[in-house]
């Protein structure tokens, strides 16, 4: 009895979606002026920004920096788009899938088309790099934001492994293999290969958000020391071009792109059944919709994280 109840429930959900993706005839812009000349698209980036290209399932969407990539690819492409807002709340994340977005933002532009980013609740570390790359960067003012850094961090447990009586061994084919091993102290040696990675990746974050802003490398510098700044003093100290909401964003995307009047919006962010489903019904946002999320991973050797 109870399978038959959950097989007419699912038929349920399925007869109302059919129903409902017929009335909306598939449509994913948002009402907007038709004969403006032009559509802004959404990319939400949230969470930790990290490599891979993410998951999905039946309640929600998970993704990597691949599948933002692919999403500001296809953005490029669109010849009916002609501008992109990135929304940001996120705290950061790793070098190599910041840069991997910040290219991909610089390709959408070179389309011909202009990049504005959105920071919400935080946009901070990873997150700025990422916003760097745009035309124009709108912040709230009490947006969390700035933290450019860089952070690598090892934990030496061989004082809790004598008090437990755990004798590591390691074989290793090298004197750096096991560098950052949880079961001994850093040699001066490892400490200085270590802090020669994070000084490069810094030097490295510091020429996109110079390159990204205009500005030189020596200007940028006194404020990357791992602060943050609110949206308001960002935008005092030339990190934020201006103080506005995610409706702010957009307007100014379609501004910058000759967009006349209130633009329409694509929704490009990765769509899941329920939350399509529930988005007909008029119910609003479901979880997992239009916003790319990772879970929350812990720090471990060899990860190198922004902020």
């Amino acid at each position: 009895m109870g399978k038959k109840i959950i097989a007419a429930l699912i038929l349920g959900v399925v007869a109302i979606s059919f129903i409902f993706a017929v009335v909306r005839l598939g449509g994913n812009s948002s009402p907007g002026s038709a004969g403006s000349g032009g559509e802004v698209a959404i990319i939400y980036i949230e969470g930790i920004i990290a490599g891979g290209r993410g998951s999905g399932g039946l309640l929600g969407s998970q993704g990597g920096a691949e599948l933002i990539a692919a999403r500001l690819r296809e953005a490029a492409r669109d010849p009916g788009l002609k501008a992109v807002v990135i929304r940001l709340n996120s705290p950061g994340g790793t070098p190599a899938a910041s840069q991997e977005i910040e290219k991909e933002i610089q390709r959408v532009k070179d389309s011909g088309k202009k990049v504005v980013a959105s920071m919400g609740d935080v946009a901070t570390s990873g997150a700025y790099w990422v916003a760097a790359g745009a035309d124009q960067i709108v912040a709230n003012p009490g947006t969390i934001t700035g933290s450019i850094g860089v952070i690598m961090e090892t934990t030496n447990l061989a004082g809790l492994y004598d008090k437990i009586g755990i004798e590591p061994e390691t074989y290793k084919s090298g004197p750096y293999k096991d560098m950052g091993s949880s079961s001994r102290a850093a040699t001066a040696e490892e400490r200085a290969i270590f802090q020669s990675m994070v000084d490069d990746v810094y030097e490295q974050f510091i020429d996109a958000v110079a390159r990204g802003r205009h500005r030189d490398t020596s200007e940028i510098k006194p404020l990357a020391d791992g602060r943050v700044f609110t949206g308001r003093q960002a935008m005092e100290l030339g990190l934020v071009d201006r103080l506005g909401d995610f409706h702010d964003a957009i307007l100014l995307a379609a501004e910058l792109a000759g967009i006349e009047g209130e633009p329409a919006v694509v929704d490009m962010g990765p769509k899941n059944f329920l939350s399509e489903v529930f988005k007909g019904m008029g119910v609003g946002s479901f979880p997992g919709s239009g916003w790319f999320t990772l879970p929350g991973q812990d720090e471990k050797v060899y990860t190198l994280n922004l902020r």
